[in-house]
């Protein structure tokens, strides 16, 4: 299973001011390539954190979104938009990554897209399940913020493709050759 962390960060490094900060500040260009690629998929991985600061689910995506406590979080999101049950699109989980990759490639997905936050993306990362960076660098500065990762790793990336809009967005695309 092809297996990409997708992510827009600063010049300074961030992927949020906060916790509950949506993506409102990323470029048309960073929106059209997210939105490509994971409807593409068809399924995106995110945290419970990152999900809480969507508007709502995201058309044509399987949602699979990680939390310690399956029921008091299925419970807050019903809440939330006012929902009887879940729709298929949405699965709370609190699985191993490995468990929910098996899953997904039973379900007869090929590809993933790993969306954040930065507990998520270490999740994945440390368990050596990603596969291809997909990293949009906007010219915004935070000065503090939210990291990528949210924890140490150390691994070897090859540029695989590189772009650059007219107002100094890069669109970059990495495969992750080895651990460290």
């Amino acid at each position: 299973m092809k297996v990409s962390l997708i992510a827009a960060l600063t010049l300074d490094g961030f992927i949020a001011r906060h916790s509950s900060e949506f993506a409102s500040w990323t470029s048309k260009e960073d929106k059209r390539r997210f939105v490509s690629k994971t409807k593409t998929a068809g399924v995106i991985i995110l945290g419970s954190k990152t999900f809480d600061t969507f508007p709502k689910p995201l058309p044509d995506r399987l949602h699979i979104i990680h939390t310690r406590d399956v029921s008091e979080y299925t419970k807050k999101i019903l809440g939330k938009f006012s929902w009887d049950t879940l729709p298929e699109n949405i699965l709370i989980t609190s699985k191993e990554p490995e468990d929910v990759l098996e899953d997904l490639e039973k379900r007869g997905f090929s590809e993933v897209f790993i969306c954040g936050g930065s507990q998520i993306y270490s999740l994945y990362l440390n368990a050596n399940l990603i596969n291809y960076l997909y990293l949009t660098i906007e010219p915004v500065l935070f000065g503090s913020g939210i990291s990528l990762f949210n924890s140490e790793c150390d691994f070897k990336l090859r540029l695989i493709s590189e772009e650059r809009t007219e107002l100094g967005t890069l669109l970059l695309e990495h495969e992750i050759l080895q651990n460290s």
